[in-house]
C-alpha cells in the first residue's frame, strides 16, 4: 500500500482533560471520522498542539491513531526537531509505533542560518535515515523559514521524499513546483480556502485544519472535483471560507476544539498559553456551522 495516496487528511486536534492528553477521547474521534471518507490522518501537526506535547505524549497519540484509523487510512506524524539527529530519532519512534509517514518543518529557532543548503541537508539526513516516508511541511507564517519551489524540487528527487504540504496559501508555490518535481511527488494543499483552487492546478489533495471539523463537507467538495461537477465544487467552496477562515487565522484551534464540542465530539480545551474561546467567538462558531446546514 502507498503510505500517503491522494485524497483529503483532516489535521487532528489533540483533546485534554484537565491538560492531560486523553487518549481514549482521541480515539473516539477517529472513529467518527473513519464514516467520512478521508485518506487518512495527520497526528501532531499544527492543529494538533504538537509543540506543547512531550515525546512521551506524542508517541501514546500516534499508537492511538493507528489502534483506531480504519483500514487504509494513512496516519501521518509530525515529528519535526530542531536537529537532524533529533528528527530522526523521533520519526523512527513512531515509525516503530506504526506512522505511515513523516511530516517535517524546517528548524527556525536559528534562522537566519537557515539557508538553501543547510535546509537540504537537514531533509536529506532525515529522509536518508527515516525507515517511513517524509513529507516537507512548508508553514513559513509559523516558522519564518519558506521552503521556497526550487528547493522543493531538488528534495523531490529524493527517493523518500514523497511530497510536501503547502500551508503558505500561496498558489504559486504549486505552480513552481509540481511540473518541475518528480513524478508522483505529492503537493498537499494545506489551507482550505484554497483547497478546490490547489485541484485544480493538480495537487494530489490536501491536509486540512478544516476538515477536524467538517470532514464530510471537505471529503465532499474533493468526489465534486473528481467528478468534474466544479459549479457544485466552488459553491461549497465559497461557503467553507467564512469557516476556514474563522478557524485557522481568526480564532484557530480553541474554535476547531469548540466546533467539535458543539457536533458531538471531543474538542475541549487547548494547552496553556493557548487561551479557551470568549463567548463571542463560541457563537461566531456555532453561526458558521449552521450556515453550513449542521447543527449548532
Amino acid at each position: 500500500m502507498e503510505a500517503v495516496k491522494r485524497g483529503v487528511y483532516a489535521a487532528l486536534t489533540t483533546p485534554f482533560v484537565r491538560e492531560s492528553v486523553s487518549v481514549e477521547r482521541f480515539r473516539k474521534n477517529i472513529e467518527w471520522y473513519n464514516r467520512s471518507g478521508l485518506a487518512g490522518y495527520v497526528v501532531l501537526g499544527s492543529t494538533g498542539e504538537a509543540v506543547f506535547l512531550d515525546d512521551d505524549e506524542s508517541a501514546s497519540l500516534v499508537a492511538g491513531a493507528k489502534a483506531a484509523a480504519a483500514s487504509g487510512r494513512a496516519v501521518i506524524a509530525g515529528a519535526s526537531r530542531e536537529s537532524a539527529r533529533l528528527t530522526v530519532k523521533f520519526i523512527n519512534r513512531l515509525a516503530a509505533l506504526g506512522a505511515d509517514a513523516a511530516l517535517i518543518k524546517p528548524p527556525h529557532y536559528y534562522k537566519a542560518r537557515m539557508t538553501r543548503e543547510a535546509l537540504k541537508l537537514f531533509y536529506t539526513r532525515a529522509a536518508d535515515e527515516a525507515k517511513i516516508p517524509v513529507l516537507i511541511y512548508n508553514i513559513p507564517q509559523n516558522t519564518g523559514i519558506p521552503v521556497e519551489p526550487p528547493l522543493a524540487v531538488e528534495l523531490s528527487r529524493h527517493p523518500n521524499i514523497i511530497g510536501i504540504k503547502d500551508s503558505s496559501g500561496a498558489l504559486s508555490n504549486l505552480a513552481e513546483t509540481l511540473p518541475a518535481a518528480d513524478r508522483g511527488f505529492l503537493f498537499l494543499i494545506g489551507a482550505g480556502s484554497v483547497f478546490l483552487p490547489g485541484l485544480s492546478m493538480g495537487a494530489a489533495g490536501g491536509i486540512l485544519a478544516v476538515a477536524a471539523a467538517v470532514p464530510g463537507l471537505c471529503v465532499r467538495l474533493h468526489r465534486l472535483f473528481l467528478d468534474g461537477r466544479l459549479e457544485e465544487a466552488m459553491d461549497l467552496q465559497l461557503r467553507l471560507v467564512p469557516l476556514n477562515k474563522a478557524l485557522t487565522q481568526t480564532m484557530g484551534i480553541p474554535a476547531i476544539k469548540h466546533a467539535l464540542d458543539i457536533l458531538g465530539h471531543s474538542g475541549g480545551q487547548p494547552r496553556s498559553p493557548l487561551l479557551p474561546l470568549d463567548a463571542k467567538g463560541k457563537k461566531h462558531v456555532r453561526k458558521l456551522l449552521r450556515d453550513l446546514g449542521l447543527p449548532g
